[in-house]
């Protein structure tokens, strides 16, 4: 991913607008800026494969044609690798792409990496987050510590919301 001076720049607050990135996803390099004027749902979570991860992104893929009537793209993201994204989309026949963030420029970016525990253990992770950006390239709202259940519903109905207004702010 490509950005300016990612190290210096603090993690995207509601209101603040998102600096053009490019990113690897599944279908190809995505340019953020070529996505000005839709809505766009940037949802993180931890690691393809895994169970929760698997329900987030089925229930995601379930309500996509609702997105899409809502005028919104989809975007889910991860560190694991292209490779790793391809066969967990083909596996849940997921209709969006997949973005690769290894490097962890995105994860920086929306404040996303925390200390979490794992099996007693403090291991650095993707606290799973979903961010809602207007037409305008403006962050508007977001979800921290996301629970799977419900979430989708809850994101669609603020796109729902977004979609009969140009600025959408909440």
């Amino acid at each position: 991913m490509e950005q300016t001076s990612p190290a210096t720049r603090p993690a995207l607050q509601p209101g603040d607008t998102v600096p053009d990135f490019t990113a690897e996803t599944t279908s190809g390099p995505l340019h953020f800026s070529d996505l000005n004027g839709k809505l766009v749902v940037l949802y993180f979570y931890p690691k393809d494969s895994t169970p929760g991860c698997s329900t987030e992104a089925g229930d995601f893929a379930a309500a996509w044609q609702d997105f899409v009537k809502a005028g919104a793209e989809v975007y889910g993201i991860s560190r694991d690798s292209l490779k790793s994204h391809a066969s967990f989309r083909q596996k849940l026949t997921l209709p969006f792409a997949l973005i690769s963030d290894p490097d962890e420029a995105l994860c920086s970016l929306f404040g996303v990496i925390r200390m979490k525990n794992m099996y007693g253990k403090q291991v650095r992770g993707i606290e799973r987050s979903t961010f809602l950006i207007n037409r305008a390239g403006v962050l508007v709202k977001e979800w921290r510590k996301v629970k799977v259940p419900g979430h989708v519903a809850d994101v669609l109905a603020a796109v729902r919301e977004c979609h009969g207004s140009p600025s959408c702010a909440f």
